[in-house]
Parts: C-alpha cells; structure tokens; sequence
C-alpha cells in the first residue's frame, strides 16, 4: 500500500541553525523522505546557515552523514540528487552579517513561497526577525517557523511573541510542536469525529477518567544546561501535554480550518481550573532521579550528570487536572511526564465508567469497564479493551480482551515522522497543527501559577531512582480518588 503523497508549490526553505542536533537528527532526514517519496518539486532550494565556515560541498557531506545515519534503505542517486538542492550560506545570526548573500539568493525567486526555519536558541529568534525584516526578507508568501520554547514563562512569552509579530503577522508564524504532527495524533481527531461510535459517549456521563503519559527512559544527556533552566513542567507539560489535552477534551469545531479547530483548543485551555499555591501540595508531584538502572545498565542520577548538587529541577511532573464545562465536570485527567522512566511510550488512555448493572453471575467473572488506548510512541496504534465470552462449552466466563490496531501492521506503509508532515504543512501555509498565540498565552496562564507555588515552597522535588515509574507519591496522586494508573501497554 502506498501513502498518497500531496503535491505543493515549489518553495526556498532557509534553516538557520543547520549545523545543529535538530537539523541532523529531524530535519534533514525529513526533507529527504519527502524528496524521496516525491514531494519536493523540482526547483525547490534548500538553503542551511549557520555561523561555521562550510563550503557547499562540506556542509553537504555533513548532510549526508546525517541522512545515512537516521534514513534507512536510502538510495545512492536520490540522495546525491537531493543534496544537490542545499545550499550553505554562513551568517552569523546575532549581527547579521552574511545576510547580504542569502538575500541575493533569494530574489532570485521574489514572488515564491519562502520558509525561515529558526532551529535554534529562542534568545536569537527576536534578532533574526528583526535581520530579515531590516534586509526586506518577509514577502507575502513567506512563512516563519519557531521551535519550542516560547518564552520560559508568560511574560517572556509576550516580549518574543511582540518582537515576532512586529516582523510577521500571526498568519505567517508557524509556532511548531512536534507531538501534533504524529500520525495517532490526528488519528485521535478522526476516531472522535469521523465516527458515529465515541463522540455520544465522549462526556462525564460515560467517561471516568482520563491518563496523558509522555515517559522517557533518556536523561537530560547534552541538554543538561538547557533543562536545569526549564524542567519537566515548562519542557513537556506547557506544550506537549496540553496540546494533547486540548485535543482529547476540546468540543467538536466547526471544520478542519486551522482556526476552528484552534478555537476550541483555546476553549478548554481557558477552562483549566487553576492549580495554585493554596492546592498544589494535592494535585501535583515534582520529582528528580537518582542513580540506579536503565536499557540493562547502570546511570547517573540527574544531579550527577549535571554536575550541580543544588539543582531543585523537577525531571518528573505528575498533575491532577480539571476542567470546568459542561462536558467534563468531575472528570479529573491525570497527567505525567519524566526522563530515566521504566521505558520510553507516550500514550493517551480513555477511562470509562462501569457498566451500571450486571446480568451475569458471579461465576462469569468479574467485568473490567472498557478503556481506550492511543498509543503515540512507539509503536503507534489504537487499542480498544472489550469484555467478552471466554471460549468453550463450560458456561458463561468473561474476559477482558484488547481489539488492537498497529498502524505498522494495518496500513504496511513507512509511517512519516512528525518533522515531515508539518514542514510540508509549512509550505502548504496550513496552521492547524500549529500554536496559535493566544493558545501559548492560555497555557502559560495554567503553567506559571504552577511554577509560582513550587517556588513558593521549600519542598525539594521527590526523589525516584531512575528505571522506576517516578516518585511513589504520583501513585498514591491516583490511588487517593481509588484509581491507578494505567498500565496496559507500559
């Protein structure tokens, strides 16, 4: 079976920060795929920009380790093709210089579509607008993409987005967060929407509750530096895990138009109700590992590997959240996220409520109320727990049993990686898989009360030995309402 591949306009993508782990692990590797699977038209330029001194051919080369490494069963003659199309200008981003040369590039093609992809530093993304605003860089057709953070609190949030917004206008700024862009993602939209069979049930009156868990069983590694300056909470939680919420909870939109469908998102960020310093303490836990073992050997603790004994950076966040509306009053979502974790798996799991009434005997067995599972990462699929007879002649014996769906196995297709659908979606100008700024401002509104009652208290996070499920405390944030967590695929 092959994946339908969905042409767009010729395009100049300019990359600055080329020569970063992004570019080398994502980046690159995406555009091949879609060059490979034919959707990079023909006159489509690539152009990669970082301070370090590369000819065309040196930076190419580097491409290519890049691609070899992270593509399997690339093709000798695509691949030489494809590098064809990059081109390497250095510049040195904080004082422009270089600039001269990308512009002469790219009025080459004044009218065409042209994509800035700022994989770098937030601390530059305000000089780089400002550079290409300056040179007279933004067209019409030209879109700007921002990678995560946006800001490391809603103040900061607002001066980056103000200097954003005084180059570009909120139509053409693509603020990227890689989660939406995976194919279960979207499926959680189709299954929702596309279907007479859950949306009835989609509500307080049939679900009990609802479990986000983004789990890592990496430390911090080379992003040691960055992470003792965010944490779990402003690094997973502000963005990925409430853009995950959002689309869990948010009402059915008018369409698939990117605002609709922002709209509602913006509803349910909005309905949040408030952790703060006075409730904190029970619904959130903050954690930090140490020393013990994952993937079969012995790790650091997060301390040791920062090489700081003081640091109070919470690596695992666990939150009870509420929304306040109609559909999902009472209905608490449980959320947690960690590094050195049992194993690596992002999944959402949909509780339902019991059934109300047993026609069954006791012999039969006891019944398990259903629960749905949309498994991200990996092995992404879709897994439904159903009650039905055990097989054989002995009577009536109930089992719970999983009707289970791997995209891998289902469709027989290369799954794309995230990178690849939301730079296309780039191109094609189509925001709805991308933050709008009133929905960063909404979850900084949640986050920074937060962050505020941790400060305010002198608890240090809980310690978890790394290769655990977090701190014993994110059980018992469960087992207090009489629920645990979920762990049928963990």
């Amino acid at each position: 079976m092959v994946s339908r591949v969905i042409e767009v306009d010729e395009f100049d993508l300019v990359v600055f920060g080329a020569s970063g782990d992004l570019a080398h692990r994502k980046l690159l590797p995406a555009l091949y795929h879609r060059y490979d699977d034919g959707q990079v038209p023909d006159g489509s330029r690539i152009f990669c920009s970082a301070r370090r001194s590369y000819s065309d051919a040196e930076y190419r080369a580097w491409a290519r380790e890049a691609i070899e490494e992270h593509v399997k069963n690339h093709e000798t003659h695509k691949l030489d093709a494809f590098l064809e199309k990059i081109h390497y200008i250095a510049i040195d981003l904080a004082s422009g210089e270089g600039l001269a040369d990308l512009k002469s590039a790219l009025e080459e093609r004044p009218h065409g579509i042209r994509a800035f992809y700022l994989a770098v530093g937030p601390d530059l993304f305000g000089p780089i607008c400002e550079h290409l605003g300056s040179n007279s860089l933004v067209t019409p057709q030209t879109r700007i993409v921002l990678e995560k953070p946006i800001g490391k609190d809603g103040t900061s949030a607002k001066v980056l987005n103000d200097t954003v917004a005084r180059v570009f206008d909120e139509h053409q700024i693509f603020r990227i967060d890689h989660y939406l862009g995976k194919e279960t993602v979207q499926n959680l939209m189709a299954l929702r929407f596309a279907n007479a069979l859950f949306e009835p049930l989609w509500n307080a009156a049939h679900i009990d509750h609802v479990q986000i868990t983004v789990a890592e069983a990496l430390g911090v590694g080379g992003r040691a530096g960055y992470y003792d300056t965010a944490g779990a909470l402003r690094d997973m939680v502000q963005n990925h895990i409430l853009q995950l919420l959002c689309l869990v909870a948010m009402e059915p939109p008018e369409s698939m138009d990117a605002d609709s469908v922002r709209d509602e998102k913006l509803k349910v960020l909005k309905a949040l109700a408030p952790i703060t310093e006075a409730n904190a303490e029970k619904l959130t836990v903050r954690g930090q590992y140490t020393a013990g073992a994952s993937a079969g050997g012995a790790v650091p603790g997060y301390l040791d590997e920062l090489g700081n004994s003081d640091s109070a950076t919470e690596t695992f966040v666990a939150l009870k959240a509420e929304i306040a509306n109609w559909r999902w009053a009472g209905v608490p979502f449980y959320l947690r996220t960690g590094k050195r974790l049992a194993q690596r798996v992002s999944e959402i799991v949909v509780q339902f409520r019991p059934i109300p009434h047993s026609i069954f005997s006791q012999e039969a067995g006891s019944i398990s109320a259903n629960r749905l599972i949309i498994r991200l990462q990996p092995d992404e699929g879709v897994q439904m727990k159903i009650m039905i007879k055990d097989p054989g002649p002995g009577g009536m014996r109930l089992r719970q049993v999983p009707l289970d769906m791997s995209f891998a196995e289902a469709f027989k297709v290369r799954n794309p990686d995230a990178y690849e659908r939301l730079i296309m979606d780039v191109i094609r100008g189509n925001q709805t898989l991308f933050m709008r700024r009133d929905e960063v401002d909404a979850a900084w509104a949640w986050i920074d009360p937060i962050q505020a009652a941790w400060a305010a208290s002198r608890d240090k996070p809980r310690s978890y030995t790394a290769g655990t499920w977090g701190p014993s405390a994110s059980i018992a944030l469960v087992e207090r309402d009489h629920r645990t967590w979920a762990e049928d695929g963990l």
